[in-house]
């Protein structure tokens, strides 16, 4: 498996090259709106690297007898044929938990879109033939089954006619072909140019924004929070996100992990409600490398279904616990809260359900309830979950007397696509010695941008190192005893523990009065400057009647 690759500045052309894709898609679209052309976009590119995948398998494993002048595809296409095909999509689809056929590979499709001697059926006829061969592994259709539903070949704003959508599927095809994925150094930036794409729809796509998308330096911060002292070598480090959108906090945890690009030494686990980013973050993380093997993603709602696991058919809870537990949900849902879920494990110990119109801690105690007993979990949540009562207020001291926050991080406004309000970290564990809770007030770290502020490396490295550090900062941190919260009535909210004010600078009255004299000097030297220059000005009268010729 590739190492992951971080979205950085550093990795110029992946930005370039996703800048000129997003230009030209722009171009093509017409009056589709992006976030459903992003469909079309991110799916033929994955199915590119699909198609490429399979033709490293094929020539790293010797499955086809190249001559001097011929490519991978095309010996494909000679020797997997008739009764030999099915062996080969067997064995394909046994190692990589997909396989395409010959005549739907990206190289054949490209061929044949160049040679214009390709038929409107074959895009359906490419997915179907996808979807059909994902069978062939019980183990792995999971992962593959359905990946490409959201590529809508029926779509009008495609075209009126068959012809005229086959001529705009084309088009794309042409578009997500005419780039080399390779850096200079023959790196495979192919993964990194769908991030920075994803984001590009992200910030065109408004609220539905915050339904796959977290921005990258946010997500370093709490990748970096959840893997601190929270990594062996004993077992591969497992990372699950309830509410994963496009998998894009998963890969950044990944990231942080040492030696998380090898494989098998990062497990994925998350499970997202909308079935369209879903699809987006299966596709995610195996453009970045990660195995179908190394991952098990789920589509269904967290907060309705316990998962991974759950409830078996006795109605015995076999919960599935985690190294790592990362969440970005959406902030005030609705959920259903019905008496039931009283008795629901998750919920339980934590003295009632959260309201019915703010979900926000189901997902923090849904995911604390995955955690193992020396991981360490990091939510963003809005700042309301710090000192908003009633039931909020019980599940919130309850976490506290059982000593499970552990941190406070608040964030600057303006950091997301969906939404403009500063938002809060919330760091947990379940094995904790010291009794009190570390506050960080960060929302003045950042570089304002013009539609929306940007977290810079010092910033993301100064949060970091104040949480490591865990001590007093003035006017930045603070370490808060259990019976110094307990005098505020458990109520968090940062200012109360993090004392930002600024004094105005004092006033020299001395100084005041000085230039207030000046000020009086000056008027009156201009007056008398005034007065002289007017009494020098000569009366003068228009001609008389007559006088002008």
């Amino acid at each position: 498996m590739k190492e992951f690759l971080n979205m950085t500045e550093q990795n110029s052309q992946a930005k370039d090259i996703s800048s000129k894709l997003w230009d030209m898609a722009n171009q093509l679209r017409g009056n589709m709106d992006a976030g459903e052309y992003r469909n079309y976009i991110l799916g033929f590119m994955f199915y590119r690297y699909l198609s490429e995948h399979q033709e490293t398998y094929l020539k790293s494993q010797d499955l086809v007898e190249l001559t001097a002048k011929q490519t991978i595809n095309e010996a494909y296409r000679q020797e997997a044929q008739g009764d030999e095909l099915q062996d080969y999509l067997l064995d394909i689809s046994q190692s990589l938990g997909y396989a395409m056929s010959p005549e739907y590979t990206w190289a054949t499709i490209v061929s044949k879109v160049q040679d214009s001697t390709l038929a409107p059926s074959d895009f359906q006829a490419m997915f179907d033939d996808f979807e059909t061969n994902a069978k062939l592994n019980p183990n792995a259709r999971h992962d593959f089954q359905g990946i490409f539903t959201d590529v809508n070949l029926s779509n009008t704003r495609l075209g009126t006619t068959t012809a005229a959508k086959a001529k705009a599927l084309s088009k794309i095809v042409e578009l997500v072909n005419s780039f080399d994925y390779n850096d200079e150094q023959g790196h495979d930036i192919l993964g990194d140019v769908y991030e920075y794409l994803i984001a590009k729809f992200a910030g065109n796509s408004g609220k539905k924004a915050g339904e796959f998308y977290t921005p990258h330096e946010v997500s370093m911060v709490l990748a970096k929070l959840v893997t601190y002292q929270n990594q062996s070598d004993k077992h591969a480090f497992t990372v699950y996100d309830p509410a994963m959108g496009s998998g894009s906090l998963l890969l950044t945890v990944g990231n942080e992990v040492h030696g998380g690009y090898q494989h098998g030494k990062v497990q994925f686990f998350g499970q997202e409600l909308n079935t369209t980013t879903y699809n987006l973050a299966r596709m995610n993380l195996m453009m970045h490398g990660v195995d179908y093997q190394n991952m098990t993603l789920s589509n269904a709602d967290s907060l309705e279904q316990d998962w991974p696991d759950g409830l078996d058919q006795q109605g015995i809870d076999h919960p599935r616990q985690f190294d790592a537990i990362v969440e970005n949900p959406p902030y005030s849902a609705h959920w259903d809260n019905q008496d039931s879920k009283l008795k629901d494990p998750r919920f339980k110990d934590y003295s009632g359900l959260a309201p019915k119109s703010k979900a926000d801690y189901s997902f923090l105690l849904h995911g604390f309830y995955h955690l193992n007993e020396t991981g360490t979990m990091a939510i963003i949540l809005p700042h309301g979950v710090l000192f908003r009562g009633a039931k909020e207020a019980k599940i919130r001291q309850a976490l506290l007397e059982k000593n499970q926050i552990d941190a406070i991080i608040g964030m600057p406004a303006g950091l997301f696509y969906s939404t403009g309000i500063p938002t809060v970290i919330l760091v947990l564990k379940k094995q904790r010695v010291a009794k009190d809770v570390l506050f960080i007030d960060a929302s003045k770290e950042f570089e304002k941008g013009k539609n929306q502020n940007k977290l810079l490396p010092s910033n993301i490295d100064k949060i970091i190192r104040t949480y490591q550090e865990r001590k007093d900062v003035d006017k930045f941190a603070h370490v808060a005893s259990l019976a110094e919260i307990q005098e505020n009535d458990y109520n968090l909210n940062i200012p109360r523990y993090v004392d930002t004010f600024e004094p105005e600078p004092e006033i020299d009255l001395n100084q005041v009065k000085a230039e207030l004299a000046q000020l009086d000097q000056e008027i009156a030297q201009a007056n008398e400057k005034f007065k002289e220059m007017a009494s020098q000005l000569v009366e003068t009268h228009p001609d008389k009647q007559g006088d002008n010729k």
